[in-house]
């Protein structure tokens, strides 16, 4: 008896062994407040299977989606203060410690795929100094997820002009969003991604401001049956991790991670204009009506906007002013 008791201490031992000889000498946490299925949930996955193949295992990431760990505006706390290694945050939610992000909410600003690559692109006149200042909340930018342009979903009428907004509840994910929305008439209601679905269904809110792509992956057809075109916001997500975490990985392991970050940050740029494409494809067959707004009811909702521009150069100082200059000149 004592034998047995011996040999299967033995091949306990041995099953823990090797068990802790394939354990990982890093572990890379990713929250994400989309579900997995969503655009940047599989981005997400292209980049962890990159990641464990180049370290040969030595880094596992660990994703966890929809939500589960930390809704979206939690992100940016819970990275900068170690307690998660990395997140996934809408780029508006670093507004209050850096108010020119929202460079990209001005509306009708950055009009264009062109002018959106080049605002985008990695050390640019516009994103290098955003990144640079996300520095100081404690967190490293490993690379930016483009989500597409912001529409308008309602039911039973298009929001194809500011007279079509006044007195309609408007969810808003950012505070510049908001002050579009306030401009246009409306009552702008903040409510993050993975409660707009309720907030429709309920109707919390009239009318909802989102990237066409959610109405897919948030199956929003379900409880909106009109898609309005306004793109009149870029809207970009960036994944962070935690500065002090990072720092301290091997050189060999940080090449790595940013390697496959920017694998990943191509991939989804080139495919968002496909994926925006397919997700009005899949609204359509759900039955919702897509509405083009008109160019002279773009027109008047950027005359209505001009406050927002005003409340931007007030409120987000030297580094609004430079962003807006570099804005106006790609």
């Amino acid at each position: 008896m004592n034998k047995l008791i011996k040999v299967l201490s033995i091949v306990i031992a041995g099953f823990i062994l090797t068990a802790n000889s394939f354990a990982a000498d890093v572990t890379m946490r990713i929250s994400i407040q989309l579900p997995m299925k969503s655009h940047l949930g599989q981005n997400l996955l292209l980049f962890k299977n990159d990641v464990e193949a180049k370290s040969k295992g030595e880094i596992e990431v660990q994703i966890y989606d929809s939500a589960q760990l930390y809704k979206d505006k939690e992100v940016p706390a819970a990275v900068g203060s170690g307690s998660i290694e990395a997140g996934v945050a809408s780029l508006t939610r670093y507004v209050g410690d850096i108010p020119a992000v929202d460079i990209f909410y001005q509306p009708f600003l950055l009009n264009s795929e062109a002018k959106v690559r080049k605002a985008v692109a990695k050390g640019s006149a516009i994103r290098g100094p955003i990144d640079k200042a996300i520095e100081g909340t404690g967190s490293t930018v490993l690379w930016w997820q483009a989500y597409g342009s912001a529409v308008m979903l309602s039911k039973g009428q298009g929001i194809k002009n500011p007279s079509d907004m006044k007195g309609k509840k408007v969810r808003v994910f950012g505070k510049t969003l908001g002050a579009f929305v306030k401009a246009s008439g409306g009552a702008p209601t903040l409510i993050s991604g993975s409660e707009q679905y309720l907030a429709y269904q309920r109707g919390t809110v009239d009318v909802g401001m989102t990237g066409v792509s959610g109405v897919k992956s948030r199956k929003l057809f379900e409880v909106m049956d009109t898609i309005t075109k306004t793109n009149h916001g870029d809207i970009e997500f960036i994944v962070v991790a935690n500065s002090k975490w990072f720092n301290s990985l091997s050189s060999n392991h940080k090449n790595i991670i940013m390697s496959s970050a920017m694998m990943a940050e191509k991939d989804v740029r080139d495919k968002v204009s496909q994926i925006e494409a397919d997700a009005y494809a899949l609204a359509e067959s759900k039955g919702m009506k897509i509405v083009t707004p008109s160019k002279s009811d773009i027109e008047a909702f950027k005359k209505a906007s001009k406050p927002v521009y005003e409340a931007y150069k007030n409120n987000a100082g030297k580094l609004g002013a430079q962003l807006l200059d570099a804005a106006s000149k790609l």
